[in-house]
């Protein structure tokens, strides 16, 4: 059957209405895209303490080392090497016998200038008598009053002679000047000691409490001081921070520490400043020398923002980033400036104002633009004990 050329021309335009048509209702049955949902937290500002967490080492709280102050032979010892010593215990025994003969004949000297005395002042009350009836001369009753003088001044310093050797006859025995733990004993029985050379016996230490030492940089120091002179932060008080410590396996020691001082010289090689706070160390876990990490609550920032760290990112020049859905759900892409964690939470100090939803769920599936769905996550608690304000990727 043969189709003439506006039979072909009338077959074709049926054929394009019917495809429009077609095209037409199946675009009217596409339902249209539904906005991706995202988990948000909604940020506010809140007070949390400003942490820095420096490296130090322990010391004893006393020191004292125990020298002969007499020579001699050491007779005993009295305490057992590393234990516990209290303040006036005898720890060695010095022979006596030489310091006590010389205490007697001290004594007896002492005897001898009082008998002595008795019988100068006796004379000299006499010839006073005599003198004045001119019954003696005057020169003979000045000699007795001069030598009843002399005979003072002999029992003077027979009384100074006698002290002087009962001090060190107590020498002899070698007593501890706190209470401590003692060390190992640098000489044994037998062996000969000497005053002039301050023989060292042994040392006591008294580690409860105990000092930790620590420096902080210069820098760090002058941007604390800034910080609390605009306001941005809130003084904890004079010498008054809190003071944790991460001893050497990573725990956290359980007693807190009060920070006593700052040093107020810079040392010259190093550009920091030293920091001493003490503990409490009843159970003398910490013995001194130890390598430990301070964490020093410096201060309070009222206005803080906390970000979980799941919704900051950073891009190539290791700038913090996150994302925040803004009034008309359209996702923004805000740059922060973020130095320091707490807890499992950034500190932002820009880039965020409160009541801006940050998205923690979802980061990866949308980008700048995209219209989402919000849904309102609890912000995570904050694990207090592991809230130490580290240096975390400064800003730029």
């Amino acid at each position: 059957m043969r189709f003439g050329r506006n039979s072909t021309r009338l077959i074709y335009a049926v054929a394009a209405v019917s495809a429009l048509l077609l095209a037409g209702c199946a675009k009217k049955q596409t339902p249209s895209p539904k906005p991706f949902e995202v988990g948000v937290v909604t940020v506010h500002a809140q007070s949390v303490p400003v942490t820095t967490e420096l490296p130090g080492r322990t010391s004893a709280y006393l020191v004292a080392q125990v020298r002969a102050r007499v020579d001699g032979i050491v007779l005993h010892r009295e305490f057992t090497e590393g234990g516990q010593v209290k303040a006036g215990q005898r720890l060695y025994q010095i022979d006596p016998a030489p310091y006590r003969a010389a205490l007697d004949s001290a004594r007896a000297t002492l005897q001898k200038a009082r008998a002595n005395l008795s019988s100068t002042s006796a004379l000299a009350a006499r010839y006073k008598v005599l003198v004045a009836a001119h019954a003696v001369s005057q020169q003979d009753y000045d000699n007795a009053a001069a030598a009843q003088a002399q005979a003072a001044a002999d029992v003077a310093a027979g009384k100074a002679a006698v002290e002087t050797a009962r001090i060190n006859l107590g020498y002899t025995d070698v007593i501890s000047p706190i209470t401590g733990t003692i060390g190992v004993s640098n000489v044994t029985p037998g062996a000969y000691v000497q005053a002039s050379a301050a023989t060292l016996m042994a040392t006591v230490q008294q580690t409860d409490p105990i000092y930790v030492d620590v420096t902080q940089s210069t820098v760090d120091l002058l941007r604390l001081r800034r910080e609390l002179a605009n306001g941005r932060l809130q003084s904890a008080g004079p010498n008054e921070a809190k003071v944790k410590l991460v001893l050497d396996d990573g725990s956290i020691y359980p007693l807190e520490g009060k920070l006593e001082f700052t040093d107020i010289t810079v040392d010259q090689t190093t550009g920091t400043v030293t920091l001493r706070a003490v503990f409490p160390n009843p159970k003398h876990e910490l013995l001194p020398g130890m390598f430990v990490r301070a964490r020093l609550e410096e201060g309070v920032n009222d206005r803080a923002i906390l970000v979980p760290q799941i919704g900051v990112t950073h891009d190539a020049k290791g700038t913090p980033t996150a994302l925040v859905v803004g009034a008309d759900d359209k996702v923004v892409l805000r740059t922060l400036s973020a130095s320091q964690t707490y807890g499992n939470d950034w500190i932002v100090n820009s880039g965020l104002k409160p009541g801006d939803k940050v998205i923690v769920a979802g980061v990866q599936k949308v980008q700048p633009g995209m219209t989402v769905k919000p849904v309102e996550q609890p912000m995570p608690p904050v694990n207090a004990s592991g809230a130490a304000a580290a240096a975390a990727g400064q800003a730029q």
